[in-house]
């Protein structure tokens, strides 16, 4: 930790780093990556502000916790964002001297822009437009009670809120409309912030990147104590959840840690299949026909191995590729067309290390990109 730090406090690794990000910003995988970067976090902010808040649900999430202590102290939709970026500020420092410059720097970005986006999503179109309605002509004293911070309920015992015009709204009775987006089911927000959440995190991590905060955390479980993306996330979720406690009753704890479980669950799945690519393995008497249309056509390498027949003892090739779907699909019409005799098998395969050729046409051009 502590050449970590001196590393952390030398001129000349400021210097390299400022000189490094201008040649990125050069990069089209740098534009590439940061609209990605924005379309996931859009998202995520959607999720949060549009099922997360207004159901007061405390999923796994460093957000979670920054709606516990928001609504301990009192505090608005404003004030949540400042306890998001509160929160991350430390698990960012944890980022850069844990994980590296290239993850930080983009939760850097993730988490600055989050908070923000949920306020972005309060002015442009507030959830209690779908959950509460205006009260006219409404009671003069419950308004300066809701002006000076008090809380002030209805008969059925639902809060009445204040929005930035001064106007005084009311929860709608006998709605469908009672528990932010989600139809007054708290099922139906758990799923739709889960999955939400969860394409949110897949798209981030498949970039090395993040929405900072929890994702930080199981970014650190995944790397150093090699458990796959989806259980680190379900692992420190847990933990926020119990946070819940304090604000919630028992009933409510409980569905956020089964959201949590089922966050972790569908993140691996989104992960697995982002990056999903095949196995293949052929076995030919023709392979040397294969062998030139995987290289020269597909530009894939391939590893070829003499094998045996077990019970005609006859003599084969064995190919052996790591193909994207398209491809997979090219080299089976491949053989189909010029009706190639072979006994093949494909398994999926979603994490792939070390030299990997992306492949991307552009205006009728192939470029390559190595993915190290």
């Amino acid at each position: 930790m502590d050449s970590a730090l001196k590393k952390y406090c030398s001129k000349d690794y400021w210097k390299n780093l400022l000189i490094s990000f201008s040649k990125t910003l050069c990069t089209k995988k740098f534009w590439r990556e940061f609209i990605v970067i924005n379309i996931g976090i859009a998202i995520g902010a959607i999720a949060v502000y549009y099922f997360l808040m207004p159901s007061k649900l405390i999923i796994g999430t460093i957000s979670g916790l920054s709606i516990v202590l928001n609504t301990l102290f009192g505090g608005s939709a404003d004030t949540f964002s400042y306890w998001v970026m509160g929160i991350n500020a430390v698990l960012l420092i944890m980022a850069f001297l844990l994980i590296g410059n290239e993850f930080g720097v983009k939760t850097v970005y993730t988490a600055m822009i989050l908070g923000p986006l949920t306020q972005l999503c309060d002015r442009i179109y507030p959830y209690t437009n779908f959950t509460h309605e205006i009260i006219k002509n409404p009671d003069p004293a419950i308004v300066e009670k809701l002006k000076a911070g008090l809380e002030v309920k209805d008969a059925n015992g639902n809060p009445y809120l204040l929005n930035r015009a001064g106007e005084v709204l009311e929860q709608v009775k006998d709605s469908v409309m009672s528990g932010g987006l989600g139809m007054g089911d708290v099922w139906f927000d758990l799923v739709c912030f889960v999955f939400l959440l969860s394409a949110c995190q897949a798209i981030l991590f498949r970039i090395n990147a993040s929405s900072g905060g929890l994702d930080i955390l199981a970014k650190i479980i995944n790397k150093y104590l090699h458990f796959d993306i989806g259980m680190s996330v379900s692992i420190g979720g847990a933990l926020i959840c119990c946070t819940a406690f304090l604000i919630n009753d028992f009933r409510m704890v409980v569905i956020g840690l089964i959201g949590t479980w089922i966050n972790g669950v569908v993140v691996n799945y989104f992960t697995a299949t982002m990056d999903l690519r095949k196995r293949v393995c052929i076995i030919t008497t023709e392979y040397e026909k294969l062998r030139s249309y995987i290289v020269k056509d597909l530009l894939r390498g391939c590893s070829l191995y003499r094998v045996e027949g077990g019970y005609s003892r006859d003599e084969y090739v064995e190919i052996q590729a790591l193909l994207t779907q398209e491809e997979f699909a090219n080299v089976l019409a491949y053989m189909r067309d010029n009706k190639i005799k072979a006994f093949t098998t494909a398994g999926n395969c979603s994490e792939v290390y070390g030299q990997w050729v992306k492949h991307r046409k552009r205006n009728g051009k192939l470029e390559i990109e190595l993915d190290d």
